[in-house]
């Protein structure tokens, strides 16, 4: 295996492992997943809606073939964890936290850098890009 690979696997799994596991926190309710977005000031069923979008992503982003949806999975990753950050900012959190979605964010940017050319979408044919394989 060489370093593009063994990089992109690798981050792709952190990355899918916080999604996951903050995505179920998110929609089973866990005390302190809760407790954290209300504390940056959000209402508390924002978490249900986090969490479905999260493990969404997960499958996303690890699932073979459908660039198309992996883009907007990653696009979506970088609007959780960006305004993740900025909201540990502005609502004056400890640093540790908007270090940790900074962190987490570059490690999803690596992930989406270095993926194979299999999951690139403008790499891909026209007729590939679809987000449905033809029958």
């Amino acid at each position: 295996m060489d370093a593009r690979t063994l990089t992109y696997r690798t981050s792709t799994a952190v990355t899918a492992v916080v999604l996951l596991s903050g995505g179920l926190a998110d929609l089973l309710g866990a005390e302190w997943a809760v407790a954290g977005i209300t504390a940056l000031g959000y209402p508390a069923y924002l978490a249900t809606i986090l969490g479905v979008w999260k493990l969404l992503g997960t499958v996303a982003i690890t699932v073979p073939r459908f660039p198309r949806l992996k883009e907007w999975a990653y696009a979506g990753i970088v609007f959780d964890l960006s305004g993740a950050a900025v909201s540990h900012l502005a609502s004056g959190s400890p640093l540790f936290h908007p270090i940790v979605t900074t962190t987490l964010l570059v490690i999803a940017g690596v992930s989406w850098a270095t993926r194979p050319v299999s999951r690139r979408l403008a790499d891909l044919p026209t007729e590939e890009r679809v987000a449905v394989p033809a029958s």
